[in-house]
């Protein structure tokens, strides 16, 4: 059975393997599946990259849902190894990375005008409303920025579960919201100032604190830390 499986791969014509494809089509034309197989390079005693990937995949239901998995669940797939477990490991970090602007040394946020100026150009010209969260580590260096919630063109809805799930998972200590006003007006709302309250409360439960929630406009942004509207502090 191992013969066969091997014979499997290495029948596929060049054109068709993942790793070929890639470098002829570009990135963009392969699948989720061909993807990771090129990042897992082979396959295992008994299975090939590509049907590896597929496992992989159907293991953790979602190509997000892999990329969020700790060490600890990833490691436990068979035939896996620790080699290529840190290779997905690796890719996923980058990847967050590339989306949040921070490269190998990790950008820290001291004021409300440098969490404006991460966020800003990427979120000014957004015609939804999109709520973002910077995580923060101990020494306020981002983590990640990740996406919460998106809406329609005056309102996201904002759980404190949606907030704060993937800052428990970073192990973050720190949070700083911030959503867009797509009409271009960051002056802040009733409803913006209470969800505000209702997160840091939430964050106090989980031990996340939030140092400040940002409202992006175009051309200017409202921390409501500095305007004294960040209830508790």
């Amino acid at each position: 059975m191992v013969q066969v499986s091997r014979l499997k791969v290495t029948a596929l014509p060049p054109d068709a393997r993942p790793r070929e494809r890639l470098r002829t089509a570009g990135p963009a034309a392969l699948g989720t599946t061909e993807l990771l197989a090129v990042l897992l390079g082979t396959g295992s005693r008994g299975r090939g990259v590509l049907p590896m990937a597929e496992h992989l995949l159907s293991t953790f239901g979602s190509l997000q849902e892999l990329s969020r998995a700790p060490v600890e669940e990833i490691d436990q797939v068979a035939g896996l190894g620790p080699a290529k477990a840190a290779a997905l490991l690796a890719a996923f970090e980058l990847g967050r990375r590339a989306q949040g602007g921070t490269g190998g040394d990790r950008t820290t946020i001291h004021s409300p005008a440098e969490a404006a100026a991460l966020l800003a150009p990427r979120m000014a010209t957004l015609d939804r409303e999109h709520f973002r969260a910077i995580l923060l580590n101990t020494k306020h260096e981002v983590l990640a920025v990740v996406e919460v919630a998106v809406g329609s063109l005056d309102s996201a809805p904002i759980h404190p579960r949606e907030v704060f799930k993937e800052a428990v998972r970073r192990s973050a200590a720190a949070v700083i919201l911030a959503h867009n006003h797509p009409s271009g007006d960051p002056e802040p709302s009733g409803d913006d100032i209470a969800i505000t309250d209702r997160l840091r409360a939430a964050g106090q439960i989980v031990g996340i604190d939030v140092l400040d929630h940002l409202i992006i406009g175009h051309g200017r942004s409202v921390s409501l830390r500095e305007r004294g509207l960040l209830p508790g502090r």
